[in-house]
C-alpha cells in the first residue's frame, strides 16, 4: 500500500506544500522498509509529521538560553538553587558549543573539541542523532552520512533514515498492535508532544481507513 498526494493533503491539511514536496520520497521508504499497511503508515506518517512540524523541520537548532538548558537537562546544567549553573550560562545562546557540549562522549561522538555534537546533531523526518547512528544508517541505505549529514536533509534520506530507524526499533509489530505510547517513547525516549502526536495518528487513521 502507498499513501497518496490526496491523502497527504488531507492529513496536513494546514501545510499545502508537504504532500507534492514527500509523497514520491515517502512512499519509496515505506515500501521499502515495509511499512505497508494502514496501521503501519497511520501511525508512521503521524510520528514522523510530529517530529518534523509537519515536515518543514529537519535539522535541531538547538538554540537554548541557559534558563532553557537549566529546564531541560537539571542534573547538567541546573545549581543548587534552581538557577541556571556556570556551564548553562557560559554555553546559553550558542546552538553549536551547546551541542558539542550535551552530545560529547556519547552515540560514538568524540569529546567536546571534536565538534561531533554539531556536526551530527539532529537531522531527518526522525532526529537521527550521533556519529553511530549516522554510521549504521549510512550503512545500511549505502550513502555517506558520516561525511555528508547533509543528505539527511533532502526528502529521499530523511524518509528513508526515518524508515530504516522505525524499522531497526521493531515498530511496525507496534504500530499493528496499536501501542502507539511505546512507539513514541522509543522515538522520543518520554512522552513529549503525546497529546499533538496522537491527534495526528487519530487524524492519518481516519484518512487512510
Amino acid at each position: 500500500m502507498n499513501i497518496t498526494e490526496e491523502q497527504l493533503s488531507q492529513i496536513f491539511p494546514d501545510d499545502p506544500f508537504v504532500a507534492a514536496a514527500w509523497v514520491d520520497a515517502l512512499n519509496n521508504a515505506l515500501q521499502t522498509y515495509q511499512i505497508d499497511t494502514p496501521q503501519r503508515i497511520a501511525a508512521f506518517i503521524a510520528q514522523v509529521g510530529y517530529e518534523s512540524a509537519n515536515f518543514t523541520h529537519l535539522v535541531e537548532v538547538l538554540d537554548f538560553t541557559a534558563a532553557h538548558l537549566a529546564a531541560l537537562w537539571p542534573n547538567r546544567f541546573q545549581g543548587a538553587d534552581g538557577q541556571p549553573n556556570s556551564l548553562a550560562l557560559a554555553l546559553g545562546g550558542q546552538p553549536e558549543a551547546i551541542a558539542n557540549s550535551v552530545y560529547a562522549n556519547r552515540l560514538g561522538n568524540g569529546p567536546p573539541e571534536s565538534g561531533d555534537g554539531w556536526r551530527y546533531r539532529g537531522r531527518g523526518l526522525i532526529q537521527l542523532t550521533g556519529r553511530s547512528n549516522y554510521q549504521q544508517a549510512g550503512a545500511a541505505l549505502k550513502a555517506d552520512l558520516e561525511n555528508h549529514p547533509e543528505l539527511l536533509l533532502q526528502p529521499k534520506y530523511a524518509s528513508l533514515s526515518a524508515a530504516w530507524y522505525w524499522s531497526a526499533h521493531g515498530l511496525n509489530s507496534l504500530a499493528d498492535a496499536g501501542d502507539f505510547r511505546l512507539i513514541t517513547l522509543r522515538i522520543n525516549g518520554g512522552l513529549n508532544g503525546y497529546t499533538g502526536r496522537v491527534a495526528l495518528w487519530a487524524r492519518a487513521r481516519q484518512v487512510l481507513g
